[in-house]
């Protein structure tokens, strides 16, 4: 009797168990998250390659206008591999490039230049114009089901899918960044709608569209994947003044 009612006991424990392990395998994460990283101490950052403005703002959570601002860049914002970057107003120019003291032992003959031909014409700047696109609502990037949601840790939505599966652009805009250079996102791509906002489509599998490229809403840019997280599904941001916003305030109801 006492032999049967151990065993009793272990079966007993062993179920216990075994419910607690898929309990807790439910509340497994599905996916790497996408958080903003912390500013360096020094508050300058060095261009990597394929790196732009944007995915530098969005790497730190910043508006990319105030980037520029700081850094004295206009649009279209090209910058390039091994840049110093600016992220704060308090970097000192004096410590990163301190004065050079050049003494003269003998007085110096002022010289005189010739003025300026002014009748040389000056080549002027190339700008590119700010996208003003008015977004009357956006669309669903892919048709899936959402399995996290946005919060203080994840910035966006994440929606599942299978492999190769079509990504489309939620609204019309430019692409201002496609490539792998974000920790925690995969292979990117981020559009630039207008002044104040920008998404981002992470984790494809195979990118559609190059930096440069404008998109129009529905058009498809990518194809579903796993790269950088640890199953298939897209993470969906949206940025306003370079904020994370909850994409479902924006998001039309109809998937």
């Amino acid at each position: 009797m006492a032999g049967f009612i151990a065993k009793i006991s272990i079966l007993f424990l062993l179920a216990v168990g075994l419910t607690a392990c898929a309990s807790r395998t439910d509340y497994a994460p599905v996916s790497d998250v996408n958080t903003i990283e912390s500013l360096p101490k020094n508050g300058i950052y060095h261009v990597g390659a394929g790196e732009t403005l944007y995915s530098i703002a969005w790497r730190f959570g910043m508006d990319y206008r105030d980037l520029a601002q700081r850094n004295h860049l206009t649009p279209p914002y090209h910058i390039q591999k091994g840049q110093v970057i600016y992220l704060t107003k308090n970097v000192s120019l004096k410590k990163l490039n301190p004065p050079i003291t050049v003494r003269i032992s003998k007085p110096v003959t002022q010289i005189t230049l010739p003025a300026k031909n002014k009748s040389l014409p000056i080549a002027p700047q190339p700008r590119e114009r700010e996208p003003n696109t008015i977004i009357s609502f956006w669309s669903w990037p892919v048709r899936g089901q959402i399995i996290g949601t946005f919060s203080s840790v994840n910035k966006g939505i994440n929606i599942s899918g299978y492999s190769g599966d079509p990504v489309f652009a939620a609204a019309a805009g430019k692409v201002v960044y496609s490539g792998h250079g974000l920790r925690g996102y995969g292979n990117l791509i981020i559009i630039k709608h207008n002044s104040k906002f920008l998404s981002a489509y992470a984790h494809n599998k195979k990118l559609l569209v190059k930096e440069g490229e404008w998109v129009r809403r529905g058009q498809e840019i990518a194809e579903m994947g796993n790269t950088g997280a640890r199953r298939t599904l897209l993470h969906f941001e949206i940025r306003r003044n370079g904020q994370p916003v909850n994409p479902l305030i924006y998001l039309t109801r109809k998937v």
